[in-house]
């Protein structure tokens, strides 16, 4: 089963933290990739740029809307996110627990979500969909 692992953090709390600590906690993370990567489970992992960086588009009365920023007034920004390949939730959770940022106190958390994957045909989504709406 795939796993999206998404990292937050109150970006602002980076201001506290120092150059070096943040280089360190970045040259950690390494050594966990490697392992994952040596273990089949690693299929992706990369860092965002902060939120500031973002762009969030909706509909509004019919047009396009561009704003500047995450969706939301959060507390946390996302900030990177890993894709592993478990054998379950608990094998998920593991690995979670060994990130650095979390690990070093920083006001990190991790949110796990399974990845459901697309069908490959256009019935077939309508159909998952519905019983996943439907209950």
């Amino acid at each position: 089963m795939r796993y999206m692992l998404l990292i937050y953090m109150n970006e602002s709390n980076r201001e506290t933290i120092t150059p070096q600590e943040f280089e360190q906690c970045v040259a950690e993370q390494w050594p966990l990739m490697d392992e994952m990567t040596k273990r089949g489970v690693l299929k992706n992992a990369e860092p965002l740029q902060l939120a500031s960086a973002a762009k969030t588009i909706r509909v509004q009365d019919g047009k396009l809307l561009t704003i500047d920023g995450p969706f939301a007034e959060t507390k946390e920004q996302l900030g990177g996110y890993y894709i592993l390949d478990c054998k379950d939730l608990d094998e998920a959770i593991a690995w979670a627990g060994q990130i650095p940022i979390l690990r070093r106190g920083w006001g990190a958390s991790i949110e796990i979500r399974p990845i459901r994957g697309l069908p490959a045909r256009p019935e077939l989504l309508r159909a998952e969909y519905s019983t996943t709406v439907n209950g």
